[in-house]
């Protein structure tokens, strides 16, 4: 762990994990960028609070969490003797910084009526893509991990695949504060049955059912919390909203709005 800003250990309490460190002086710059401090505002959960009050939590816990546990996850795979070098090792924490970093307000919620046509991850792209020319080009081996390019491929499946660590996050953060103890998973058994073979992502044998465990727990979090029907209802509604403001204003009536939401009120998202 290396000295940070003045020579102070940089440590986040999360409610969650535990304490978690970050690792370096570069990773600590882009938290404190304000593409990436945008998350504190935005819900990981959407309109879900209006159903489980507790779920008030951000994007920004979200992606320190998804940090942490690869952390955990490349120190298992170095002692199992899977090679990782440490260009590659902050590639892999960067793009799960980053993974989310192109969510919009109420995150899902909006995603395809506030941008038509972009999903959260071509806009997280871009934004990887910009903080990639301010930091002098320190971030392409994350943007390759991120796209899938990379020819390890078991680093990218660690930041999106069926067993990513994007999702032990969120199952275990959104249980915790929607309080549906049904979605509550141990990441880290999960994490210390990991291994690399022929160059993917793979289980070992005796983990066979924490993985069983996690696959039943997306789907009652699915079923109680992500799905719900108020807050699925809740959701419509807002698009809705939406949908009609941008019918009036593409009538030539003005609405009481900020100059930026006014920009994506007019369609010109492009």
């Amino acid at each position: 762990m290396n000295s940070l800003n003045n020579n102070k250990l940089k440590v986040v309490n999360d409610p969650v994990h535990g304490f978690i460190t970050i690792p370096n002086e570069l990773i600590y710059q882009i938290i404190q960028h304000p593409y990436f401090q945008r998350l504190r505002r935005i819900s990981q959960t959407g309109l879900t609070e209006l159903v489980y009050p507790g779920a008030r939590h951000s994007r920004f816990h979200h992606a320190l969490g998804c940090m942490h546990l690869m952390q955990k996850t490349l120190n298992i795979l170095k002692r199992k003797n899977v090679e990782i070098s440490p260009e590659e090792e902050n590639g892999a924490l960067i793009a799960i910084l980053l993974h989310d970093l192109g969510h919009g307000p109420f995150s899902h919620s909006l995603e395809h009526s506030i941008i038509n046509g972009l999903h959260h991850e071509e806009v997280s792209l871009r934004l990887m893509q910009e903080l990639n020319q301010i930091f002098e080009n320190k971030l392409s081996v994350a943007i390759q991990i991120f796209k899938g390019e990379y020819h390890k491929k078991f680093l990218s499946q660690l930041v999106s695949s069926q067993l990513d660590l994007d999702r032990m996050d969120y199952l275990k953060r959104d249980s915790f504060y929607t309080g549906v103890v049904e979605g509550n998973i141990n990441p880290e058994r999960i994490i210390s049955m990991m291994n690399v073979s022929q160059n993917e992502l793979v289980i070992e044998s005796k983990g066979i059912s924490s993985v069983e465990k996690f696959l039943m727990a997306r789907m009652f979090m699915y079923m109680q919390v992500y799905m719900h029907k108020k807050s699925f209802t809740a959701e419509n509604f807002l698009i809705s909203v939406l949908k009609r403001a941008k019918e009036l204003v593409k009538g030539g009536e003005k609405l009481f709005a900020t100059s930026a939401f006014n920009y994506f009120l007019q369609d010109n998202e492009k």
